[in-house]
């Protein structure tokens, strides 16, 4: 997996979302958050596929997927897991959601209905209030940010993201998280998903967390400085049964950071029957 490259195309209403698969065992989904692509996700991919059938894609606006203007929200994000689904004509399948990943499992679950077989959420933004003030700022100045030149925004893009792990991340795991960013379409699309968030979306599924009955791991990296462990320990006592587990030594970026320990903590949830 040196070059990371999605094979397989979608259609969203004439937008292309790009995925593979891996594998041969039960289903399970795979799905990143913000500011990331499946590119980070590569590390558990290619171990979970020694027992799993293993879905991944990119994100609507992220990755190797359409990068149009339009809608990216989470607001669109759960729509388009509904669709795949459909595609891969998966009815109960294991899902695994990091950051917007999460939250965009969650709303897939409780707002459209679909039935997964096992919840794994890492890191997820989930629980509000949330979002950087760099977040807020891009929010409001989105098109001053799209209009820096490429050196300049590179740089940023290189800088925020390095904030999410723990300890430095490595030269090779920054240029694959950045080059989905660079460009004229990466960089518009990267302020256009920050200017997008809003807590709405995660606040019209958090409603709901008390309804969810489907066995749920929450896992979370206790240094995490963008989402803070005392939210994972919040949302861990709003759904039910739920089970919490803390990696140490590791931050936002924990499926970066500690992928050997991420991959025990799944394997022991799924492979345990409850």
């Amino acid at each position: 997996m040196n070059s990371w490259e999605l094979s397989k195309s979608f259609d969203y209403k004439r937008r292309e979302i790009r995925y593979g698969r891996l594998g041969d065992g039960p289903p399970m989904v795979l799905v990143h958050g913000t500011p990331w692509s499946s590119f980070n996700l590569r590390h558990l991919i290619q171990r979970l596929s020694r027992e799993y059938t293993v879905f991944f894609y990119d994100l609507l606006g992220y990755g190797q997927s359409s990068k149009d203007d339009g809608d990216v929200s989470l607001g669109v994000q759960n729509k388009v897991l509904d669709c795949l689904l459909n595609q891969w004509e998966l009815d109960d399948p294991i899902v695994v959601g990091h950051d917007f990943g999460g939250a965009t499992a969650l709303r897939t679950h409780l707002l459209n209905g679909r039935r997964f077989k096992k919840i794994i959420l890492i890191d997820p933004v989930a629980v509000s209030p949330w979002g950087s003030p760099f977040f807020r700022h891009v929010k409001a100045h989105e098109a001053a940010f799209a209009g820096l030149p490429d050196y300049i925004h590179e740089a940023v893009v290189r800088a925020y993201v390095q904030t999410a792990a723990f300890k430095p991340l490595d030269e090779a795991t920054l240029d694959g998280i950045v080059l989905p960013w660079t460009g004229e379409n990466g960089k518009a699309a990267f302020y256009r998903q920050m200017a997008q968030a809003d807590s709405k979306y995660t606040d019209e599924a958090q409603a709901l967390y008390h309804t969810i009955t489907t066995p749920t791991l929450i896992l979370w990296g206790r240094e995490d400085s963008w989402i803070p462990l005392e939210r994972g320990q919040a949302l861990h006592g709003m759904i039910p049964k739920s089970t919490l587990r803390v990696i140490d030594d590791a931050g936002h970026l924990v499926i970066e950071e500690r992928p050997d320990e991420v991959l025990k903590e799944i394997l022991d949830f799924t492979q345990t029957e409850k």
